[in-house]
Parts: C-alpha cells; structure tokens; sequence
C-alpha cells in the first residue's frame, strides 16, 4: 500500500524580519505559492495543505491549490511558538478529520524558494528506505567551528567553538560540516507526535547545492533570490 503522505507549508502571519514574508512576491507570485507548487509536482506528496493563522495566507494557499483544513491556533503562532509543535497540530488535525492515519509528515516552507521538486522527493525515499525518523537537508557550510568559528569569554576572549584535536591551518583540512537549510523536511507521523524535537531520534541528511539552499529572512535575501532567478533566466 502507498504511504499516505501529506506535504504542508507552516506560515504564520507574523513575522519580523521581514514583515508578511509569506506573501511577499518573487518572480511574480508570493513565496507561499512557489513552496505549494514543488510540494504539489513532488511524486509521493498526495495531499498539500497549509497551516496557517492568517485569513489572507489561508485565501492565498487556496488560490494557489493547497488546501486549508484547518485553523492554527493563536498559540501556535508566535513568535516564541516552536513549530515541532505546529507539525504535532497539523498531524493530529489531519488525522482527526481524515479518519485515518499518516505516514509522513513532510515539511516545505515558504521561505526556500529555489528548491527543486528533486530535493523534497530525495528526502522523502530516504526516509522510506532508512531507518531515520526525520531527513532534513543540509548544504555545505562556508565556516567551520574547527577554524573561523569562535566563542567570545569574558573580556572578549576569542576561542574556536571546536577545538580540533590536531591544529589546523587551513579551512579545507578541518572536518567537513554543514548548514541546516529550509529546503525541506520529511519526518514520520508517529515520531513526530511522540518526541519533543527532531534530534530526539534519528536524522539523516540530504545535501542540496548552495544555490538552491537560499533562506528568505530579510529583504537583501529577497533581492539576491530575484537576482539568482533572473540571472538563470538570461542563461
């Protein structure tokens, strides 16, 4: 039987960083849609909704073919609200209304744009062909803890967050690391309905380029995104 999988775009109306961010156009149409219409071209995605507080985000999702079955809560979408919670929400509500169980939860928020359909479905088959609870995506990150990453003690005392066991003097000797990205992530129901965050089971990665791996939080990240979508437009 075909895991029932459904994928969802969390976007609460606040937002600090860049006010209405879920809304704010790119190329054309709001970042929300660009997240709906991945989700709804990625193959083992068979429902696309949207969990929202906001009467405007919820009209928008459902102009752009997400559903909207739901009302998130007020609690859930503050600022300080952490969104594992909002995942439990949208599990137990599409399971109460569904009269029946899902498999996986997969999120694709609104804020990586430039994702590709490619980069979501990775995730999902590695989570249905793995042992992991959750995949998330990861890209190469430009510092390192072992090298230019550094804590500051009392009196302003520089020290690496990592201090390697041998020294190392370039960035490129030091163990590779990476950047949690917003590409996407998939995670079984029940795993997330029993633990309290995602690093409480087991995780696994999948590593998507640089380009691709765009977060939109502030206006310069907008503009370099339209910069990027321009520039392969002229190619």
């Amino acid at each position: 039987m075909q895991p029932y999988i459904v994928g969802a775009i969390f976007a609460r109306g606040g937002s600090k960083g860049l006010p209405r961010k879920n809304l704010r156009e790119l190329a054309g149409k709001p970042l929300l849609a660009h997240a709906i219409e991945v989700a709804r071209r990625t193959p083992s995605i068979q429902r696309v909704i949207v969990s929202t507080d906001d009467a405007e985000i919820a009209n928008a999702a459902r102009q752009w073919g997400a559903e909207v079955p739901f009302v998130r809560p007020a609690k859930l979408a503050r600022d300080e609200s952490p969104e594992w919670l909002a995942w439990q929400h949208a599990i137990r509500e599409m399971e109460r209304l569904d009269g029946r169980r899902m498999d996986a939860l997969v999120s694709v928020p609104a804020t990586s744009p430039l994702r590709a359909v490619e980069d979501v479905e990775t995730c999902i088959q590695s989570l249905l062909t793995t042992d992991a609870d959750l995949v998330l995506t990861v890209t190469p990150s430009a510092r390192s803890p072992y090298f230019n990453m550094v804590t500051l003690g009392e009196g302003g005392l520089a020290r690496l967050v990592i201090a390697p066991p041998e020294a190392v003097h370039r960035r490129q000797d030091a163990p590779p690391v990476y950047d949690i990205t917003t590409v996407a992530y998939a995670a079984r129901a029940e795993f997330v309905l029993r633990a309290e965050g995602m690093f409480a089971g087991r995780v696994r990665a999948v590593v998507v380029p640089r380009e691709r791996a765009l977060d939109i939080d502030t206006e310069m990240d907008l503009q370099f995104a339209e910069f990027l979508l321009s520039a392969d437009e002229r190619r």
